[in-house]
C-alpha cells in the first residue's frame, strides 16, 4: 500500500518509497592460510585493514541491484592471520524519488540497509575461522559517496585541462 497525500492544489501525489525486494550473499571467501599456527595466542593484537566498495546496476525502471563489497585482512607483521571478501547484494525498488535524489539514494541508503547483515556475516565467518568475531565499525556511506564524487571530479579536471 502506497502512502498518498494531497498538495495545496488538491492533486494527489504518492510518497517516495524504498523497498528491499531481496538480499543475498553473492560471493564469500575466507582464508586462514597459516592455520593452525595463526590460532595460537599472540603477544600483540593484529593489524586489521578493511576496504569497502558499493556498486549498483539498474535492473528495471524502478529496480536496482546494489552490491556492498567488504574485503579485509588481519596480520601481525608479515604473518597473515586471515583474509575475507564478502559481496552482499540486494535488490531495491525505488518509487517516486526525484531524479536528483535517485543516485544518492541508491548509493547511500541501499548499502546502509545492507550493512548490518553483511557485518554479521563477516563476524560469523571470522568466528567460524577460529578467531574472535570481527565486528566492523559502522560506515558513513554518505561520506563515502561524497569522497567518491570528489575523486571522480579530480580525475576529470586533469583531462579537461589537457
Amino acid at each position: 500500500m502506497a502512502d498518498t497525500f494531497t498538495n495545496g492544489g488538491g492533486a494527489e501525489q504518492t510518497a517516495p518509497s524504498l523497498n528491499a525486494l531481496a538480499q543475498y550473499i553473492k560471493d564469500l571467501s575466507f582464508e586462514n592460510p597459516n592455520a593452525p599456527r595463526s590460532l595460537t595466542p599472540q603477544q600483540q593484537g593484529p593489524e586489521i585493514s578493511i576496504q569497502v566498495n558499493v556498486g549498483a546496476n539498474q535492473l528495471a525502471e524502478t529496480d536496482f541491484e546494489v552490491d556492498l563489497t567488504l574485503e579485509g585482512k588481519a596480520s601481525i607483521g608479515e604473518n597473515v592471520l586471515f583474509v575475507f571478501e564478502l559481496i552482499y547484494g540486494g535488490v531495491f525498488r525505488l518509487r517516486n524519488i526525484p531524479a536528483e535524489h535517485l543516485h544518492p539514494t541508491v548509493m547511500i541508503e541501499c548499502p546502509r540497509l545492507l550493512f548490518p547483515f553483511a557485518r554479521q556475516i563477516v563476524a560469523d565467518c571470522v568466528r567460524s575461522g577460529g578467531f574472535p568475531p570481527l565486528f566492523i565499525d559502522p560506515i558513513d556511506f554518505a561520506a563515502l559517496y561524497r569522497q567518491k564524487l570528489a575523486d571522480l571530479q579530480q580525475q576529470e579536471q586533469p583531462q579537461a585541462e589537457a
